[in-house]
């Protein structure tokens, strides 16, 4: 059984919208149903759990019954954070998931290529992500001073959806609880278990909606009827 766990708590303090991003209307329905549609078109995913704001739960079950979004197999309260949230729903997956997928609520520009080729790659080597590779020129910055240029060669910009086996995420989740350890994404906790994590091409239209202009890009392209094109399948060799 494969569950897709979507961290759904966040404010979205970036967007200067007077509610959390994902509930934001664009094209006829908020944006966390877009990307849940595009999640359970996909068909390699059995269910979802989403972790919300706790003062939005039963909006949100009403939400989704008003939008016939199927699958849903719980709502539950976010943390105050996104892995806090990642853990929440970690916890409320059905004991027979052996596959936990997770996705950010505002990427709503999926394909069912791109989802098959995290999870095949998870099912190889226990945990998978995807992402784009660096191409252009990176520079470190402090003020409004260039530190350094860095070399690229070997860097991703990464993205969602990952997927790990169930009892693999439990133990990175339970080591950075007990280290009081916060990551940008769930990969960077099975990296410090040791664990193996392969790395998939994602797409440049995955976008993460998280500003007004992305918000502007996004209604366009839904609007557009936009598909994204197909993930690759490989890692391009430099």
């Amino acid at each position: 059984m494969t569950v897709v766990v979507i961290p759904a708590g966040g404010a979205g303090a970036r967007m200067k919208s007077r509610q959390p991003k994902q509930y934001l209307r664009v094209t006829g329905a908020p944006l966390l149903v877009h990307t849940l549609r595009a999640l359970l078109r996909s068909g390699v995913v059995d269910g979802v759990v989403l972790a919300v704001p706790g003062d939005r739960i039963v909006a949100t079950r009403r939400m989704l019954q008003r939008y016939r979004v199927p699958r849903i197999l719980g709502v539950v309260g976010g943390g105050a954070n996104r892995q806090e949230s990642v853990w929440r729903g970690l916890q409320a997956a059905p004991a027979g998931a052996r596959w936990i997928v997770v996705h950010d609520a505002v990427r709503p520009f999926i394909t069912r290529d791109l989802v098959e080729q995290v999870l095949a790659a998870a099912r190889r080597h226990g945990a998978a992500t995807c992402g784009l590779a660096v191409r252009e020129t990176v520079k470190r910055v402090r003020g409004e001073t260039v530190q350094a240029t860095l070399d690229r060669d070997g860097l991703w910009l990464i993205q969602t959806p990952q997927a790990f086996s169930r009892g693999l995420l439990w133990a990175a989740h339970e080591k950075a609880r007990r280290d009081h350890f916060t990551g940008t994404d769930d990969a960077v906790l099975v990296e410090r278990l040791g664990g193996r994590v392969a790395m998939v091409p994602g797409l440049p239209e995955n976008l993460k909606i998280t500003t007004p202009e992305d918000l502007k890009v996004a209604r366009l392209w839904l609007r557009a009827g936009h598909r994204p094109r197909r993930a690759s399948g490989r890692v391009p060799r430099r």
